[in-house]
């Protein structure tokens, strides 16, 4: 008789590296801890054993999501687009990060990675000022990704104004830069009326 094979063991990489590659193809609202768990050949119960709650993998998943963004010396537009790009870079990235950001879970890396651009262009309050550049890109690239998704399934007017494509590029550089604009001018309380 020929030994049993050793059932694979998984980490919480392994975890969270399936979870992201469901999510992609799945979507957040099908992303389920039954459905990872089929995935990966186990009993939902033992993902537990690597994430306490599906709120704890889903701000892993964020963190991976924002992992790549450009960190350094790159300016605050070149900041934005490099968050940006890494929400787009999976199904749902936008509504996930947002939704883990709103609950303030996982390492918030995109707002950190905003607030070290706002510095080295000189920004006061460089932590509140990206904390309001943040919210834009998250608003921004959530609702990109909703009407890409309902172009997708045929859901757009076709003789509506929205083009889905054209000019978002632009729509956001313009959003960007003139908050960081703004937010790059000194914080002065508004003049009494005479």
């Amino acid at each position: 008789m020929s030994p049993e094979p050793n059932p694979v063991r998984h980490d919480r990489d392994s975890v969270a590296g399936s979870a992201l590659a469901l999510l992609d193809e799945v979507g957040l609202a099908d992303l389920s801890m039954r459905r990872i768990a089929a995935r990966l050949d186990v009993q939902p119960s033992a993902l537990y054993w690597h994430f306490a709650s599906k709120q704890e993998l889903l701000a892993e998943l964020a963190d991976r999501i924002t992992s790549s963004i450009p960190r350094g010396d790159t300016g605050v537009l070149a900041t934005a687009r490099g968050i940006r790009d890494a929400l787009f870079a999976y199904r749902d990235g936008a509504e996930l990060v947002l939704s883990t950001y709103a609950l303030q879970l996982g390492s918030s890396q995109a707002q950190r990675a905003l607030t070290e651009a706002l510095r080295g262009e000189g920004a006061s309050d460089a932590e509140d000022r990206g904390s309001a550049l943040l919210h834009f890109v998250l608003g921004h690239a959530t609702l990109v990704q909703q009407r890409m998704h309902a172009d997708s399934h045929g859901a757009l007017p076709a003789d509506g104004d929205v083009d889905v494509t054209a000019g978002l590029d632009r729509v956001f550089d313009l959003g960007v830069v003139a908050l960081a604009g703004v937010l790059s001018a000194p914080v002065t309380p508004p003049r009494a009326r005479v």
